[in-house]
């Protein structure tokens, strides 16, 4: 029987705009019933979230899962924290990164996998105006460059 694909939910693009991603980390999440039906329903947004620290455990902050309609007054609060299930060695190097070099975790997607959902965090430095401006020139030069090799094909043809 063939495994079933990761299937993305939300994808946090701002992040990748923002920060320089170094690391990436997969966590799980725990979630009550109406948090789950609505994230089958893809209605989850990561901007403007983050990944925290409170005690020893990782929560995941500013995340907004949409309410579901059938659970009613019975449902979620849309932004709560949520806490990450990671293993302990895990939490204890993402600890020590953050706190040596002045990383911070922020939420990259949401994602099924064999029918849990899963977090992809990525340990972030904050990018500078500068290093956004050269992105922004570097994605416009491959741009072109891809638009006129395309137009070179469309001619040899």
């Amino acid at each position: 029987m063939a495994e079933a694909p990761e299937r993305d939910i939300a994808q946090n693009r701002r992040a990748f705009h923002d920060y320089h991603i170094d690391e990436r980390v997969e966590a799980g999440l725990s979630l009550i019933g109406s948090e789950v039906k609505s994230l089958r329903d893809g209605r989850a947004q990561l901007k403007d979230s983050y990944a925290r620290f409170f005690g020893d455990e990782l929560f995941l902050v500013g995340a907004h899962i949409s309410a579901y309609a059938p659970s009613s007054q019975f449902g979620h609060e849309p932004e709560r924290n949520r806490k990450l299930l990671l293993h302990r060695r895990e939490i204890d190097k993402l600890t020590s990164r953050i706190k040596e070099r002045g990383y911070t975790l922020i939420p990259l997607r949401l994602y099924w996998v064999k029918g849990r959902c899963k977090v992809e965090l990525g340990l972030a430095r904050g990018k500078k105006a500068p290093d956004k401006r050269e992105a922004i020139r570097e994605r416009t030069d491959r741009r072109e460059v891809d638009r006129a090799m395309a137009s070179a094909r469309k001619r040899g043809r």
